[in-house]
């Protein structure tokens, strides 16, 4: 006698990314499930393997006739500088396992780490969703998240913004700067030359042009770029995404001008007001690191933190990978990469944030 479809066992599999059909299974599947993210999405998987050349492995876990019952997107990154790891999700600021039942979520896991095991890598990197299992360290103290409501209009925004930063936001509406929002080559590129000269600033390397490229076609209407001109001059971008009805600023930033001509602050108003005439209705800021700047310019925009829970396993003897350009220990090269000419910082900079995921 076969077994009741409700005590099947799970079958667990990489998932096919280049069958459309299964692809579409899993969508549907993150979709639906409260605590899915973009960074679920086999779009993302496949936008960050063929943007940056590092692997996806995509865990299934199926039973019977209820199909999925949960997904555990997998990026397989390797550094020559940092070494190797298995990170859900790659690139990601969100994943991690999603599941239907605990137990479902530590079979995942473990399936994970036999992964990891089997490809060298000896640290795994889970980027939110549950604990798999005891083996896991919690770290949730290093990340914090920022979410809210979007206001129903702009001066319903204005007023959800705390006076001081709200007094910046009314300087750069009047400021003669001008708004495109669109996925064409002109814009993109505006986007990635502005993006490259802000990230450079701040003494980190550039992703390489291609990912962002790749994330947009994956993604096609739901994502787009939105860029802020003076006189014609690019001077602020972000790529967003949208997704169940809230909007993503994702890659986001602005040249050495930005900041006199408050181009940043417009950006974001812009963007608030263009998701809400997409329908979106509510903004994630994305995540910042615990005492940055980053961090304070969201509380200013009155964003509340939430503290990011991620969890790591390591290898006996292994440990953690440490990327994280705020580590005293990367101070000098922080200070050196600041200085370099952009053009070669553009050059050299895809070959290394590439691995970082």
């Amino acid at each position: 006698m076969n077994a009741p479809a409700s005590i099947r066992p799970v079958t667990l599999r990489i998932a096919q990314l280049g069958d459309a059909v299964e692809r579409a299974r899993i969508a549907a599947y993150v979709e639906e499930h409260r605590d899915g993210t973009p960074f679920h999405l086999p779009a993302w998987s496949a936008a960050v393997a063929s943007g940056c050349g590092q692997r996806a492995h995509y865990l299934v876990a199926e039973r019977g006739v209820h199909g999925i019952v949960g997904v555990l997107p997998l990026t397989e990154l390797h550094s020559p500088l940092f070494g190797r790891v298995l990170a859900s999700a790659g690139f990601g600021v969100g994943g991690g396992v999603l599941a239907d039942k605990p137990e479902i979520a530590h079979q995942l896991g473990e399936a994970c780490w036999t992964l990891a095991q089997r490809l060298s890598c000896p640290s795994v990197e889970l980027r939110g969703g549950p604990r798999p299992g005891p083996e896991w360290t919690v770290d949730d103290t290093h990340y914090l998240g920022f979410e809210r409501a979007l206001a129903a209009d702009d001066a319903a925004e204005l007023l959800a913004i705390p006076r001081k930063q709200r007094a910046e936001v009314r300087k750069s509406l009047e400021a003669d700067l001008t708004v495109e929002v669109g996925q064409g080559d002109v814009a993109v590129a505006a986007h990635y030359a502005v993006y490259a000269e802000s990230v450079r600033n701040l003494g980190t390397p550039v992703f390489p042009a291609r990912l962002f490229r790749e994330v947009l076609n994956e993604f096609g209407p739901a994502s787009d770029v939105l860029v802020v001109r003076h006189r014609g001059q690019a001077v602020a971008a972000v790529l967003s995404l949208y997704w169940r009805g809230t909007v993503y600023p994702y890659w986001g930033g602005g040249t050495a001008a930005a900041r006199l001509l408050r181009a940043n602050d417009r950006m974001y108003f812009e963007l608030m007001r263009h998701a809400r005439e997409r329908g979106c209705a509510r903004f994630d800021f994305g995540r910042s690191k615990v005492g940055t700047g980053a961090a304070a310019f969201k509380k200013n925009w009155g964003f509340v933190p939430t503290p990011l829970t991620y969890y790591d396993r390591v290898a006996n003897g292994a440990s953690i990978r440490d990327a994280n350009p705020l580590n005293p220990r990367y101070r000098l090269q922080v200070a050196l990469w600041r200085r370099l000419p952009l053009a070669i910082a553009n050059r050299m900079g895809p070959w290394i944030a590439k691995g970082l995921g």
